[in-house]
């Protein structure tokens, strides 16, 4: 086995929501928080959150959502009829090497991608801002419902690392560009929450593959 390391940095181009939990709610405070390191109480962005958005996207692009139903694709659904296309059904077999499947599925071994929380890059940047989302009343025409969003700013940027197993009889090059097509993806979307807002747009910068 042979494992890769893709290491980068992610700069925002706008605003970032990834929530986090607070169990206390405080007079006039931040309605909803973003997701902060305990020790430091700097945002940071969770493994899990980049790598399930580049699934997500990933299972768009190649056509297999509304195959299993709402659920992440997995090997059961292969049997359906669109994989007649041997092209297709390489595609779907390289995701669910890529991402993995359930525990009592292991027809295609272990998960290749291992994705890490993305640490904030201290550049002396705020980090941390409040905006006010508001509904509107269609008749009157005017907002209600105010609540305040914390948001990561534009500018600050953050460091990735994503890890790559390869097996035997695994297409290295054709893992290696899903990868790359995954985080070109979200760069053409968003990344968190509030996308239809124009929060999360980001870039993916300073790749290099070892």
């Amino acid at each position: 086995m042979k494992i890769l390391t893709l290491n980068g940095q992610i700069e925002l181009l706008s605003g970032l929501h990834i929530g986090g939990g607070d169990d206390t709610m405080k007079i006039g405070g931040i309605d909803n928080q973003v997701i902060k390191d305990i020790n430091t109480n700097k945002p940071y962005i969770p493994g899990s959150s980049l790598k399930g958005k580049m699934r997500s996207l990933l299972e768009w692009n190649l056509g297999l959502v509304g195959i299993g139903n709402g659920e992440p694709f997995s090997p059961k659904l292969l049997k359906n009829g669109i994989f007649n296309d041997q092209t297709k059904k390489d595609e779907a077999i390289n995701l669910i090497k890529l991402f993995g499947t359930s525990a009592e599925d292991s027809t295609f071994g272990i998960t290749r991608i291992s994705v890490a929380d993305c640490s904030l890059i201290d550049e002396g940047l705020i980090t941390s801002e409040a905006k006010y989302e508001n509904t509107i009343d269609r008749k009157k025409g005017t907002a209600s419902n105010p609540r305040q969003t914390e948001r990561v700013p534009a500018g600050v940027k953050f460091s990735f690392n994503i890890r790559l197993k390869i097996i035997e009889d695994d297409n290295e090059q054709v893992l290696k560009n899903m990868i790359e097509k995954g985080l070109e993806l979200i760069e053409n979307d968003y990344l968190g929450g509030n996308g239809s807002r124009g929060y999360g747009r980001v870039l993916f910068i300073n790749k290099e593959w070892n």
